[in-house]
């Protein structure tokens, strides 16, 4: 990386990611994860992290590593499986400490650390047990004259932001071509490194400037991983591999075969993972 040329390999990315750390990870449940980076932390001997995610497998494969020691989220779900297989048996084994926040006290949350201010006043949340479960969580009363009780969302303030684009440029600059931007641009402006991993690296963007979302001030690092966010969805580029998210359910079930999935997918980088992907038999691909 020299200059304004913002690229790195994943092992350098990885090797910036030290125990610890807090680690904020865009997309949604099982759309646009940045999984190339998520599987190049499970190279690495990284732990204790507080993971923050509107969470997907990003979270259940680090949770089954053992790599959390702190989760803050809204939810963790795979969309058409509703909750996390990897998740469900953290949180039921007590492996990891679970902050449960509601989305929009996460959105003000973010919001607060990308502003520097040490919370947000928001009213999600109060006559929920929310509060009661979370005592991190405390309300404020608004210095106006309506004295309203608010609650006040503590900034997510994140070491680092691992986030996935369609296209970037070497400059960290990324654009979302899909129909949701997530809070990924929120991600990136609360973290003090971000690094985004894209589908394509570009010279010119095509598009209208909206999908602009992320901000090249905001960027650390650039990685160029195709199909980078499987087997989450990168919309328009492609769907959810239902398939293979039908599969790591499966897996997840059997610490046996959760064994063997681990070796065939997870045990060599990304190359070797996209090999074994493109590798499957045909009635695997459809199972």
């Amino acid at each position: 990386m020299t200059g304004l040329d913002k690229r790195l390999s994943l092992p350098e990315f990885a090797g910036r990611i030290t125990s610890g750390m807090t680690v904020g990870i865009g997309g949604w449940g099982a759309r646009r994860k940045p999984m190339a980076l998520v599987r190049a932390l499970l190279r690495t001997g990284v732990r204790d992290l507080t993971v923050v995610s509107c969470g997907g497998p990003d979270v259940g494969l680090l949770a089954a590593a053992g790599r959390i020691r702190t989760l803050i989220a809204p939810f963790v779900t795979l969309d058409s499986v509703p909750l996390e297989p990897h998740f469900r048996a953290a949180r039921e084994s007590g492996a990891l400490c679970f902050e449960e926040w509601d989305e929009s006290m996460f959105l003000w949350g973010l919001t607060a650390a990308a502003h520097r201010l040490p919370f947000m006043p928001v009213r999600g949340g109060l006559g929920s047990d929310v509060p009661r479960r979370n005592p991190r969580l405390r309300t404020v009363t608004s210095p106006y004259e309506d004295g309203e009780e608010l609650l006040a969302a503590p900034a997510l303030d994140l070491d680092v932001a691992l986030v996935h684009m369609n296209r970037a440029d070497v400059r960290g600059n990324g654009q979302s071509l899909g129909p949701d931007p997530y809070f990924d641009d929120l991600f990136t402006e609360a973290a003090r490194h971000t690094y985004l991993s894209c589908e394509q690296i570009v010279d010119r963007f095509a598009g209208p400037p909206q999908s602009l979302l992320v901000q090249r001030q905001n960027v650390t690092g650039v990685l160029h991983t195709p199909r980078g966010a499987h087997f989450t969805s990168c919309a328009p580029d492609y769907g959810r591999d239902e398939a293979f998210q039908r599969a790591y359910v499966r897996a997840a079930g059997d610490p046996g075969t959760w064994r063997e999935f681990e070796a065939r997918f997870l045990a060599g980088d990304e190359h070797a993972y996209q090999r074994a992907v493109d590798g499957r038999e045909p009635e695997e691909a459809t199972a």
